[in-house]
């Protein structure tokens, strides 16, 4: 099915619902007003709509007839990050939407109406998936373990896009392998606390930790990108509450990532190990707790699927704003979409990325690549990052749009 030619949605009531849901932004796990949101626009728009599916994920389910079902995903979460972009739409509280989820759910919302105002140019069901947990990468698997696909029907293709840190109006397609696999880990260091006057009676954590850290990032340094290369994150360190107490633990959580399974493998081994061997040469009075709390694995766009939707995209867009990029190291649960319940007999997935920047923030960063200008623009989970709205969310409306609209059948020709 041809995209070309399509006539626009109207963005009015697209755009009120993002600037509601930026304003409103609620944490993994807690997203009760953003689903009774997201549900109520799928209502509207002629979807039967179920709730709390794997916590608050949302299913609006539109049937038109025999042909493939397509699932169309976004993300309802937040982030525990306060919000510095100055908006008059802002975010006032401890969370933020930073990684542009609002905005996925208003163009999931608007391409849902548009898909069924045109029922009679199409033939198949449309799956709407609002999903819980995406930061946690836990969302995916409980929706998944709640019955997505025994109770609505195994789709014959799940398509998902996301913001990322270009112009507005561009999408960007990576062939094969687009976001990494990764491991979160939670490390814990034992002292014993005690008094800062009386330092031969405890035995401070903190420094243990702080050679923690060093070894970690001597074991995994900054290097051109690489199937194999891993990438370290340590995102906290937390320890002790006052200046005269020595503490009597430290805690860690760092992340993992890497486009090879088997190398995110090894690292974990290697942390591990790194991390007990500091321990022990820092003769720590107990072993310490190294924990992967949460797996992902990488994102791989199913070829053929992949190749439809890209083709629909140029249509829609044309040649020179369809974009060919990297993989990226950003990690997402979205994959289990593709590899539930047997990665034997995968759901072929198709992921995008669409461009947020405003063409003046774009103008106006130094450098001449892209590369030179990312350095000066908010990026995804930066207190200022903020999208373009109006351009951000017509781009995302039809990208998602064109790429349903090719995998579903035609609807027959009048007679």
């Amino acid at each position: 099915m041809t995209a070309a030619h399509e006539s626009r949605p109207d963005l009015t009531s697209t755009l009120a619902l993002y600037l509601d849901l930026h304003r409103h932004p609620e944490l993994s796990g807690q997203e009760e007003r953003t689903a009774a949101r997201v549900g109520a626009a799928l209502d509207r728009a002629g979807f039967a709509v179920t709730s709390r599916v794997g916590g608050h994920g949302v299913v609006g389910r539109l049937r038109n007839g025999d042909g493939p079902v397509v699932l169309l995903r976004a993300e309802l979460d937040a982030l525990p990050v306060r919000e510095r972009t100055g908006l008059p739409y802002a975010s006032t509280g401890p969370a933020m939407h930073a990684c542009g989820h609002d905005l996925h759910l208003a163009a999931l919302c608007a391409a849902a109406a548009e898909l069924s105002r045109s029922r009679d140019r199409w033939r198949g069901t449309v799956v709407a998936v609002g999903q819980p947990a995406e930061e946690t990468l836990t969302g995916a698997a409980a929706m998944l373990a709640d019955g997505l696909y025994t109770r609505w029907g195994r789709p014959d293709a799940a398509l998902a896009q996301h913001l990322g840190p270009f112009p507005a109006g561009w999408v960007a397609h990576a062939p094969g392998t687009v976001t990494a696999g990764s491991a979160w880990l939670a490390i814990t260091v034992f002292g014993r606390g005690g008094h800062a006057g009386l330092p031969g009676s405890a035995s401070n954590p903190i420094p243990v930790a702080a050679a923690i850290v060093t070894r970690l990032v001597e074991l995994f340094p900054d290097g051109p990108p690489t199937p194999e290369r891993v990438v370290l994150t340590i995102g906290a360190v937390r320890a002790g509450e006052r200046a005269n107490v020595v503490a009597d633990r430290a805690t860690l959580q760092l992340t993992l990532r890497s486009l090879d399974p088997a190398a995110l493998d090894r690292a974990v081994a290697t942390v591990d190990a790194a991390v007990r061997d500091v321990c022990a040469g820092a003769g720590s009075p107990v072993e310490p707790e190294v924990t992967v709390t949460t797996r992902s694995v990488p994102g791989v766009n199913e070829p053929r699927a992949a190749g439809r939707v890209r083709e629909a995209h140029v249509r829609t867009f044309g040649a020179a704003r369809v974009l060919t990029i990297p993989p990226s190291m950003a990690t997402e649960d979205f994959p289990l979409f593709g590899a539930y319940p047997d990665a034997s007999a995968p759901v072929p997935t198709v992921y995008w990325a669409v461009g947020s920047v405003s063409a003046e923030a774009w103008t106006r960063a130094p450098g001449a690549g892209f590369a030179q200008k990312l350095r000066s623009l908010p990026v995804n989970h930066s207190p200022e990052f903020a999208p373009d709205p109006v351009p951000t969310l017509r781009t995302a409306t039809a990208a998602l749009l064109a790429g349903a609209r090719t995998l579903l059948a035609d609807a027959p020709s009048p007679a």
